[in-house]
């Protein structure tokens, strides 16, 4: 994430921070699900955070573009990659089986 880097020294242990911090969440969250895959309702769970953290990542990103410490198209860009992230998660949520999920 580089274009973090732009993000004044004043808001480097907030807004860079939650955004890491969130960021990050969304794949410790889906390894947990993984582990959790033998019962269904802690997998989903799981996954269920792991979606939440991707939204809130975008929220901070809104944040940055707000705040201009992003351009739009470095937003935009980082979003869509959000977006997809969203969209598999959801599949995953759809779709236990295929992740080893016993029901």
């Amino acid at each position: 994430m580089n274009y973090l880097k732009k993000i004044p020294k004043e808001e480097v242990y907030s807004l860079t921070d939650q955004i890491r911090r969130s960021s990050r969440s969304v794949c410790a969250n889906i390894a947990e699900a993984y582990r959790k895959r033998e019962y269904q309702k802690h997998f989903i769970s799981k996954l269920s955070d792991a979606d939440s953290e991707n939204s809130e990542t975008q929220v901070w990103l809104d944040f940055a573009l707000a705040c201009a410490y992003c351009s739009k198209l470095e937003v935009e860009n980082l979003k869509e990659k959000s977006e997809e992230i969203g969209k598999l998660i959801q599949y995953m949520i759809n779709n236990p089986v295929k992740f080893g999920v016993r029901i």
